[in-house]
């Protein structure tokens, strides 16, 4: 049996804004006025989604691995093509990891483990996006 269907609603407010109500209620203003720029776009949250959605599988993965992590960050950048619709056609996450000791062959098993089979948002966007996927590890000093 299926999960129930949530719903997002989107408002338009004026002036090239909206208001996004998301499923579980939290308010998210959008701005598509890409000269004023006073809010996410709907194409850079896109970016965010993939990059927060990947970033808690590695980091939850690599807990479970008893890997020592002090600092997570995650790049995420994307081509779109040139005619509209401006479709994504590439992104590029980079996830990059401070602590002591890091194993680099268990954040490549977490990084590809969240890639082919746990987030949700690459597996949507896969079809027809390609998501190139690196890390780099920084040992921690002090």
């Amino acid at each position: 049996m299926g999960q129930a269907t949530k719903s997002a609603i989107i408002r338009f407010s004026g002036d090239d804004l909206f208001i996004a109500i998301t499923p579980s209620g939290h308010a998210q203003v959008l701005d598509t006025n890409s000269e004023r720029g006073s809010a996410a776009s709907p194409v850079e949250l896109l970016l965010i989604a993939l990059g927060s959605c990947t970033g808690i599988d590695v980091i939850s993965i690599l807990k479970k691995k008893r890997q020592h992590v002090t600092d997570y960050r995650i790049e995420v950048s994307g081509q779109r093509r040139a005619q509209h619709p401006r479709a994504y056609t590439e992104m590029r996450v980079r996830h990059i990891l401070r602590g002591r000791n890091l194993s680099a062959t268990a954040v490549a098993q977490a990084v590809e483990l969240s890639d082919a089979k746990y987030c949700s948002v690459a597996a949507t966007l896969r079809p027809t996006v390609e998501i190139v996927s690196s890390f780099e590890i920084i040992e921690e000093t002090d």
